[in-house]
């Protein structure tokens, strides 16, 4: 009986990239709403927090983003583990109870959503206990991929760790591979959050001045922050700038500037699809950079592919499916008429019931 042949690609590289380019685009701008939320939720100088009729909207729809921002984490994560297995494999198995910790952080997480949506509107010490507690797990969730993925780069530093210690309770050592990348990221999701702020705060004269503040600042502090990554690279920088990163670089800058601009002029749907193009080419530069790093140790276009159709075509159908459902609801949350209900049919220890006596 002869077994099956694992050690090969069951799809084109190009479209095994391009699916993983585009679905860690969306899973990225889903954690990007959620954690830019939190964060300006927590941080935005609103005057009466837990009483904002913006901010009460944003954690009424925490778990929600949650959920699609997990979901949308699992499709590329299998691409990029399908085809860097042993590299990904071998990261994971050195950080393995850091790694292994994400599940348990990233429910309790879930719960602590869960608890601050349902905290009633007078509650204002319960909704921060809450969110603070989440904040930080995802941020520990967050913090460990940078590390592990960044290490999956680096086989020497794999083999090194490997060696000293099995335990499992290996962190990367190589900050400066991934802490400034992480806090592009973190300064992303502000950027990303502010964006989502003002479009549901741009009928209210106290919360659009604050998304703008955000949006604009965390523009200004992620270009900040990417620049000095790429200019920690050394002699990496070279050979990336010799890639087409350096186009999708300049793009994704030159978008991002575009995109602040649009919505400072309250042209939210071409805004947030510059936005959303620029966090593509700034995916596709840090996979150009992947690539430059692992040169001389793994080439991915060595794999031998055997096409299997029947699955790929399976996914690509549900993804289509998923990324309608997923409009469709956003088209639904975000129009005027759901988003001005929203607040009064929100029924949370008698704060909805409130807002009602109120405008009644």
């Amino acid at each position: 009986m002869t077994l099956p042949d694992s050690n090969v690609l069951p799809g084109p590289l190009w479209l095994f990239t391009a699916l993983h380019v585009l679905t860690l685009s969306m899973h990225f701008a889903a954690m990007n709403f959620l954690l830019g939320g939190i964060l300006i939720v927590i941080a935005g100088r609103f005057e009466r927090r837990w009483e904002n009729p913006t901010a009460r909207r944003f954690i009424a729809l925490f778990p929600a983003a949650m959920a699609i921002t997990v979901t949308l984490g699992v499709a590329p994560l299998l691409f990029l583990q399908a085809v860097y297995p042993r590299q990904m494999y071998s990261a994971a198995i050195v950080s393995a109870w850091f790694w292994g910790l994400i599940i348990p952080v990233v429910i309790l997480a879930y719960y602590f959503l869960y608890a601050a949506s349902f905290a009633g509107n007078r509650d204002a010490s319960g909704k921060a206990r809450f969110l603070w507690p989440a904040l930080l797990g995802l941020l520990y969730v967050s913090l460990v991929y940078s590390s592990v993925f960044s290490m999956a780069e680096r086989p020497d530093v794999i083999q090194r760790l490997y060696a000293q210690n099995q335990t499992g309770w290996q962190w990367n050592p190589e900050v400066g591979d991934y802490l400034i990348r992480w806090l592009h990221m973190i300064l992303g999701a502000l950027t990303v959050g502010g964006f989502f702020v003002g479009v549901l705060g741009k009928d209210d004269p106290e919360t659009f001045p604050i998304a703008k503040r955000m949006f604009g600042y965390g523009v200004a502090a992620a270009a900040a922050a990417g620049l000095a990554y790429v200019a920690s690279l050394g002699e990496l920088m070279a050979s990336l700038m010799r890639t087409p990163a350096i186009w999708a670089l300049a793009g994704g800058i030159f978008l991002s500037l575009g995109s602040l601009h649009l919505f400072f002029k309250r042209r939210f749907l071409v805004s947030g699809l510059a936005l959303f193009a620029s966090l593509i080419l700034m995916v596709i530069t840090r996979h150009q950079l992947r690539l430059v790093k692992l040169r001389g140790h793994f080439d991915p276009a060595s794999w031998r592919i055997a096409p299997q159709w029947s699955p790929l075509l399976l996914f690509l159908v549900f993804l289509i499916i998923a990324m309608v459902i997923v409009g469709i609801m956003l088209r639904l949350f975000f129009r005027p008429s759901t988003t001005s209900q929203l607040g009064l049919a929100r029924r949370d220890s008698g704060g909805g019931f409130h807002e009602r006596n109120q405008a009644d």
